[in-house]
């Protein structure tokens, strides 16, 4: 499927998502990116289906791609997904959720 994204929305959401919230990408890649000894992880793509991450486990870096629940269409479903995807990622690892992001 294209992107309903145009290279230069992907881009911010990746620096967003990397300068801002790297702590969430990794609880992500950890609780629903089937990498739970992942050490770190980078933001690395955006679509219509998922979010995209290189994940740091064992030294080397493993793509870990997580779908949204529901195909996007818009920019701002991306947040929405974000935030319900780090809330899912720390209920399945037992971490308590921050509030608002």
């Amino acid at each position: 499927m294209n992107s309903p994204f145009t290279p230069e929305v992907v881009n911010a959401i990746k620096r967003h998502m990397n300068d801002d919230h790297g702590d969430d990408a990794l609880l992500i890649c950890k609780g629903l990116g089937g990498q739970p000894e992942a050490t770190g992880a980078t933001t690395t793509g955006v679509d219509a289906e998922a979010i995209e991450f290189a994940a740091v486990v064992g030294g080397e870096d493993v793509v870990v791609r997580v779908p949204w629940s529901t195909t996007l269409t818009e920019r701002a479903q991306v947040r929405t997904e974000v935030v319900r995807l780090y809330q899912e990622a720390c209920a399945a690892l037992g971490v308590p959720a921050r509030g608002e992001h």
